[in-house]
């Protein structure tokens, strides 16, 4: 099971479980509309009737994690730590899996491109209120070619030709064999929540 719980995690959690009271307490860990730019990566309490046969078991030293099974292919590489600051601290759960299971060189070429907009590509257009998705792969010369919508701050964006060309093409097409170009299917002319006009 490819789940990383850091030490802080572990001493953060087994802190809260023992201010239950309830016997055999543990956490369970699942993804909520897993495969989907919706996913979030959520931890819960478990008690001993709320146990599923089906659970997979991550047991650490100071507690049990129960893992449930239809989320473990979108958990892998996940990393759960805690970081202390002035408020107190804070528990992370990053699961770059999450909204796209890992693809592999032979996964069909909508997941990969999907799993490269969700993973690499969309996180820095959020900063600027945007995200990308794909609507369509039509056949181009000498390969396929990915058909884009762009959303959020990037409709109407005055820098999405440069975001388009430099950013998400260049990334996209270095890292999908068979892929040769996109193109934006956005109606730019709507410009009321463009990052920039």
């Amino acid at each position: 099971m490819d789940i990383n719980v850091t030490k802080s995690a572990e001493d953060y959690l087994a802190e809260l479980l023992a201010k239950q009271e309830v016997a055999g307490i543990a956490v369970r860990l699942f993804v909520t509309q897993p495969g989907t730019p919706y996913a979030e990566t959520c931890l819960a309490y478990c008690r001993p009737d709320e146990v599923d046969a089906g659970d997979e078991i991550l047991d650490l030293e100071l507690l049990r994690f129960y893992i449930e099974r239809n989320s473990l292919p979108y958990l892998a590489e996940a990393t759960i730590d805690f970081a202390e600051d002035r408020m107190g601290g804070q528990l992370t759960i990053k699961a770059p899996n999450a909204k796209l299971p890992r693809v592999s060189p032979d996964s069909p070429i909508e997941e990969q491109i999907n799993y490269v907009l969700y993973s690499d590509i969309n996180p820095g257009l959020a900063s600027h209120g945007g995200e990308v998705k794909l609507v369509e792969l039509i056949e181009g010369e000498g390969g396929q070619i990915a058909i884009l919508r762009f959303g959020g701050g990037c409709q109407g964006c005055s820098a999405v030709d440069l975001t388009l060309k430099d950013g998400v093409e260049k990334t996209l097409v270095e890292r999908i064999p068979g892929l040769v170009g996109v193109r934006d299917v956005t109606d730019h002319s709507e410009t009321s929540n463009a990052y920039y006009k």
